[in-house]
């Protein structure tokens, strides 16, 4: 009994240090001007949250614009790193 225990523990230490690492991971976000907001990792890729805080689609090479004017290339889809950030282990069953 007790050895299972440990096992849940651990299991669960390391599922809380994994989520911790992918939010340390975000370099930059920015904001768009439909609401939506995109989120550029330390390796270069993006993913976006929708203006209703869920992780959508955008396709790679798609041109969006900041609510500042700029101008952004999307480079990659990382649906589940966001999708990570915003939910983590809080999903519902």
């Amino acid at each position: 009994m007790l050895k299972k225990l440990l096992v849940v523990v651990a299991m669960s230490a390391v599922t809380v240090s994994a989520f911790a690492v992918e939010k340390s991971r975000v370099e930059k976000s920015f904001e768009l001007k439909d609401g939506s907001t995109v989120y550029v990792f330390k390796d270069g890729k993006m993913g976006m949250e929708d203006k209703f805080g869920q992780a959508t689609y955008m396709a790679p090479g798609h041109v969006m614009e900041t609510k500042d004017g700029k101008k952004i290339i999307m480079n990659g889809n990382e649906i589940w790193r966001v999708d990570q950030l915003l939910h983590g282990s809080h999903r519902p069953q």
